[in-house]
């Protein structure tokens, strides 16, 4: 895969994953906790995804 698809999805999964964790603790999907985890996830897959591309 190359190196722009492995960063997108990681992008994609972290923000899925990251928006998702709040709601496992009560909080609502759209709450302003959710929007910022969506954002760190996204930011951890981005980075994970640079990652596995140069292995």
């Amino acid at each position: 895969m190359s190196t722009k698809t492995l960063i997108f999805l990681g992008m994609l999964v972290g923000s899925i994953i990251g928006g998702y964790i709040p709601v496992l603790f009560g909080a609502d999907i759209f709450s302003y906790i959710s929007v910022i985890t969506s954002g760190l996830g996204a930011l951890l897959g981005i980075w994970l995804g640079y990652k596995i591309s140069k292995l």
